[in-house]
């Protein structure tokens, strides 16, 4: 489920639902244009008002799940019970620390709105990603450019990253400011190994970017194409001729 919170800039910076975009009418046709329809949605504000005309113009074009929540952020906030903090180990507040975050923040962000989590991914520790998802680090969080840690496991053609954090249960099929996912990535890079095992996994073919192009129009070298043909052929429907 994506959480968008629709309040102004300095109160989303200073708090908010873990997990949550910012939302405002600048970006509202961006993000409507990059999200699969079939994402379920919820919309928060102050106290509920406001979210529920966002809802309504995310209804309008086709999501098939768009909540409003009831009372807005504030009634979230006096309802939720204070969570004790993770305890981070030693070894991984040291590595935080050598990575450029602060030693007891796994959510902390650093330049392009990188995380912990994305940067353990792209680095290809696993150790410390599985260690960070056990002390909380937030794994739909998204960078400045709409990425989450799948995208950077790819990069890095880090497969048992890709393993750990599907199991973990990342959005296999985020999109990005460019409406492209992981597999779109991976198919353009060439890389037929990430390729392969995304589409285990049961990463979508049929997805486009904003320009209209999937992961198969996009495809960098022979293997990958012949994967992403051979997964398009399966995922079609059989059609059944008519009997005299």
């Amino acid at each position: 489920m994506l959480r968008f919170d629709v309040r102004d800039a300095a109160s989303f910076a200073q708090a908010h639902i873990t997990g949550a975009q910012h939302l405002t009418q600048r970006n509202l046709s961006q993000l409507i244009t990059a999200t699969n329809r079939h994402t379920p949605i919820l919309i928060y504000c102050y106290h509920g008002n406001a979210s529920q005309e966002y809802a309504q113009t995310f209804s309008d074009f086709g999501f098939a799940e768009v909540y409003s929540l009831d009372g807005g952020y504030e009634a979230w906030r006096l309802h939720t019970p204070a969570s004790t903090p993770a305890t981070v180990s030693e070894t991984l507040a040291r590595w935080l620390d050598a990575q450029g975050f602060p030693q007891d923040d796994v959510n902390a962000t650093v330049a392009n709105r990188t995380t912990p989590l994305m940067k353990a991914a792209h680095l290809g520790n696993v150790a410390v990603l599985r260690e960070l998802l056990a002390a909380g680090a937030t794994i739909a969080a998204t960078n400045a450019d709409g990425n989450n840690a799948l995208w950077l496991a790819c990069v890095g053609n880090h497969l048992d990253i890709i393993d750990v954090l599907t199991e973990a249960g990342i959005d296999i099929d985020n999109r990005n400011d460019n409406g492209a996912t992981a597999l779109m990535y991976a198919a353009s890079s060439g890389k037929a190994e990430v390729v392969a095992l995304l589409l285990a996994k049961g990463a979508d073919i049929s997805a486009e970017t904003l320009d209209g192009f999937t992961a198969l129009d996009m495809a960098a070298s022979l293997e990958c194409l012949t994967l992403l043909r051979r997964a398009t052929r399966a995922a079609a429907p059989t059609v059944s001729g008519a009997s005299a």
